[in-house]
């Protein structure tokens, strides 16, 4: 059975994972959403934060044709679950999970993208972007943090050619939360506009919607490099920590 949808929620939220990626920056022969992370293979923690957040009705998970790792996770969640083929790029596996819920999700419900490589996302960043979506009745939103550091421009011979204004500027994260019908005709006419856009955010941009910045937590991080898989860990196991010490 389905978790309720709680009554601020105007709509069902579906969460739609793209992991057909092969995730080449990690290095080694394994894409990295199936890279062991705390014992598990990493998108089994990303896809148990979305599954097993109560206002997520539903999931869709991309994956490329010669997947061969799949086989492999376990997945126990209340939300109802399905795969999908995915694409080349990342706009293609979005659509593709979008394609999968066509007879299932109404043109105005919720469907937040999120990265498989993100496996730290916090329920209550989850919360903060509906919520903060829905009150403001923007068309869309996204999580991102605001950039901290100085921001420099170089040229291709690496040497610095001016300092960017960080005024503004926000790093893009996930989830990234438009409704379905919308999100959907974006998408369609970027791939046919021969525009591989990298994030949703930007095909609904492009179709002149403005998507609201939520500031989120710190600790959504995407697992890119080795490094970030230590992080991760790191931050997992915080969050458990502090879980717990909430609940005593």
């Amino acid at each position: 059975m389905n978790p309720p949808v709680p009554p601020n929620s105007s709509n069902r939220c579906w969460a739609i994972v793209p992991a057909a990626g092969v995730g080449r920056r990690m290095g080694g022969d394994l894409p990295k959403q199936y890279l062991g992370l705390l014992d598990r293979p990493l998108i089994e923690h990303t896809l148990m934060r979305l599954g097993d957040h109560p206002r997520i009705h539903g999931l869709v998970v991309a994956l490329s044709a010669g997947d061969e790792y799949w086989s492999t996770v376990r997945i126990e969640t209340a939300c109802s679950f399905t795969t999908t083929i995915g694409g080349d790029e990342r706009c293609h596996s979005v659509l593709a999970a979008l394609d999968a819920l066509r007879d299932t999700a109404r043109p105005d419900e919720w469907v937040l993208v999120h990265d498989a490589a993100r496996p730290c996302i916090h329920p209550d960043d989850i919360d903060r972007l509906i919520d903060t979506v829905e009150r403001r009745g923007a068309s869309g939103g996204l999580l991102g943090l605001p950039v901290s550091d100085t921001v420099k421009r170089t040229g291709a011979d690496g040497l610095v050619t001016e300092t960017v204004d960080r005024q503004g500027l926000w790093r893009a994260a996930t989830p990234q939360m438009f409704r379905y019908g919308e999100l959907r005709v974006a998408l369609h006419a970027a791939i046919a506009a021969g525009e591989l856009v990298t994030d949703e955010a930007a095909a609904m941009e492009r179709s002149g919607i403005r998507p609201l910045m939520v500031e989120g937590r710190a600790d959504d991080i995407k697992v890119t490099r080795p490094g970030d898989l230590e992080l991760a860990a790191l931050f997992i196991s915080q969050q458990a920590f502090h879980h717990r010490g909430s609940s005593q």
